[in-house]
């Protein structure tokens, strides 16, 4: 008896956290299933095979394991060295888009590389990833000057300029922008730089963007009317049912049809040809018809789990290195999954977020599982 309560003990004690890595776990399975279910009638039609999506989303997520694993056992300290070059690397993979035989172009943006004999990928998913690491570098070198406005606040945040306005200006990528601006801000915050600032920004940014969107609707300009259709669109998707408010329309269908219990796993009818790649950004939609509020609610409950633990991990980081990275890969997870749920809901306007561990993408799911590393190995573990 004395020996299994010292296994169990010895278990239990071991540098991983087991609730953080069961819920990564539980997510993983249960997106890849929701992906299957989502896609199904998608991929029939498209390649006459139902399981073309899921399969593809099973094997990026065991790679993100196996590499989950294997970065487990590397000192976060190592990442420190190289957050210069890393930031460099960041924004120079964006512009791999634009390279001839490279670049893929789908729905008038221009975001993904093809890599022939492996598949596409999108480069903001790493660069997501490399501007945290150079963030948590460059604020834990520069702690002294942040609560001077012009080197704790402007400079630091004149570092993501260059990728935003390659995202905005040549990948069409609004949502990848805002979130890494979001998750900029968060973590000089965190770090120590005056929150007046961020307000005092906050608002004058909300007063242009609302003086921008009344001068183009009074105006009736054309130049940004697809994305200003697309912001616009929210407030009342019923007036352009058959544009702009469809995918809004049948989302809420979706999530109206679901009820408390939802029509049953598969039983969904808007992923049938309704909602256009219902896999993708509004996979919530289809949870919320198939397994109905009591479905969404643990799923949500789970993700806030998942938030809970890296924050202890970043409170219980040695360093302000190594609690900055933790804060701003939870801020990542946090910021999509509020901002996803929010647009299938028609909350906010449709920016093409995805969901983690739950949007069909498999360079979205590798980059996620990979830095979950924490989920193997706390950072305060790292003596």
């Amino acid at each position: 008896m004395q020996k299994k309560v010292k296994k169990v003990s010895k278990f239990v004690n071991q540098p991983f956290d087991f609730i953080l890595c069961a819920v990564v776990f539980i997510l993983l399975a249960l997106g890849i299933v929701m992906v299957l279910s989502a896609s199904a009638p998608s991929a029939l039609a498209e390649n006459s095979e139902s399981y073309t999506y899921a399969g593809r989303q099973l094997v990026f997520g065991i790679l993100g394991i196996i590499t989950m694993f294997i970065l487990s056992k590397v000192d976060y300290r190592f990442y420190k060295k190289f957050y210069w070059p890393i930031y460099f690397a960041s924004c120079i993979i964006l512009l791999l888009v634009l390279v001839p035989g490279l670049g893929v172009s789908a729905n008038g943006a221009r975001r993904w590389v093809a890599i022939p004999g492996i598949g596409q990928f999108q480069p903001s998913e790493f660069t997501k990833i490399g501007l945290i690491i150079f963030y948590a570098g460059y604020l834990s070198d520069h702690k002294n000057e942040l609560k001077d406005f012009w080197l704790g606040f402007v400079k630091p945040l004149c570092f993501i300029i260059p990728p935003i306005g390659i995202l905005y200006l040549i990948q069409n990528h609004l949502s990848a922008s805002l979130i890494i601006a979001m998750i900029a801000c968060i973590m000089m915050i965190v770090a120590g730089a005056r929150m007046l600032y961020f307000i005092l920004s906050g608002i004058l940014g909300a007063g242009g963007i609302g003086a921008f969107l009344v001068y183009k609707l009074t105006s009736g300009g054309s130049g940004d009317s697809f994305r200003l259709g697309r912001i616009v669109s929210f407030l009342d998707p019923f007036q352009d049912p058959l544009g702009d408010g469809w995918q809004v329309i049948q989302s809420l269908y979706a999530i109206g049809s679901g009820g408390l219990l939802g029509a049953g796993l598969g039983e969904s009818k808007q992923k049938y040809l309704y909602i256009s790649m219902p896999q993708n950004d509004f996979i919530f939609s289809i949870i919320a018809e198939e397994l109905g509020f009591v479905g969404c609610s643990i799923i949500i409950m789970l993700f806030a789990i998942l938030i809970w633990r890296g924050i202890l991990v970043a409170i219980k980081a040695p360093d302000t290195f190594g609690a900055l990275i933790a804060v701003g890969i939870i801020s990542l997870v946090a910021i999509q999954t509020i901002l996803n749920i929010a647009v299938v809901t028609s909350s906010i306007p449709n920016t093409g977020i995805s969901l983690p561990f739950f949007s069909y993408g498999g360079s979205s799911l590798f980059i996620l599982l990979a830095s979950m590393r924490s989920a193997f190995k706390y950072i305060a573990c790292r003596k």
